[in-house]
């Protein structure tokens, strides 16, 4: 093998057009560090790599090292999620998804569990029916949080450590995106918050605390699962410094009505 090549098993999060023909892929990779790489003539109808980097696919990638970005001289395509593909609502999830990982990843940072984490998310996601998108997309983005160092703390005041009490339907939390998380009402006074529903909170912590394989089995109805993505998008605003586009075309796309 040529000196200055590597492999690397990685999912596709984002393609760039660069000149007539060439890719620029955004790509995770199973040590979660990001790759950033051309795939030179990648939008020829018969380039090899048309169907083997596909948007939230898994594939085996050999790289050559470059000057400024890496080329991909092989592609061996690993898991393509047809289903993803194939239906907006599932594509919509996907793409909010790695869109986050694209703000949270970096060169050369790793971050193994992120990829294990994606590459579930995704096969739960293909697997799930339409109204179970939000869900997981929302615990994908709470996990991936968490692991980047975000972690949102909504059962435990983030100023004084005092237990907050999720669990009583019907009653509000003081929750502070600044702060880290919720805040009991004696702290609440002394800081800027705002108040959420306690089902809202209670199901983000159990969609961030929960493995896909039980998630797919609960009863979450798409308004709730809306709300905990309007808290993931006030999160990432205040801690990532961006507004997910791929999470505000599925606040409005009208997809899940």
């Amino acid at each position: 093998m040529a000196a200055g090549t590597y492999r690397a098993r990685v999912i596709v999060l984002r393609k760039t057009k660069l000149g007539e023909s060439d890719l620029v892929l955004t790509l995770l990779s199973e040590d979660g560090s990001q790759i950033r790489a051309v795939a030179k003539g990648a939008r020829k109808p018969s380039s090899q790599f048309a169907s083997r980097l596909e948007l939230y696919s898994v594939a085996d990638v050999l790289f050559a090292g470059g000057k400024s970005l890496d080329i991909i001289k092989e592609a061996r395509l690993e898991q393509a999620f047809g289903r993803i593909r194939s239906s907006m609502e599932h594509a919509a999830g996907a793409a909010a998804m790695a869109e986050l990982l694209d703000r949270v990843t970096q060169l050369g940072l790793e971050n193994t569990r992120l990829f294990a984490l994606t590459e579930s998310a995704l096969a739960h996601l293909d697997e799930a029916d339409a109204p179970m998108v939000l869900a997981i997309t929302a615990a994908h983005i709470l996990k991936a949080l968490a692991f980047a160092g975000f972690k949102p703390s909504l059962t435990t005041c983030v100023c004084c450590g005092r237990d907050v009490d999720i669990a009583v339907r019907d009653t509000i939390v003081f929750v502070s995106y600044a702060e880290g998380g919720a805040i009991c009402a004696a702290c609440a006074p002394r800081n800027e918050t705002i108040r959420l529903r306690s089902e809202i909170c209670a199901w983000a912590n159990a969609l961030l605390v929960s493995t896909f394989d039980e998630i797919a089995a609960y009863d979450i109805d798409l308004p709730t699962s809306f709300s905990v993505l309007q808290l993931c998008q006030s999160w990432v605003r205040e801690h990532v410094g961006a507004n997910l586009k791929s999470l505000q075309f599925l606040f409005t796309s009208g997809l899940f009505e």
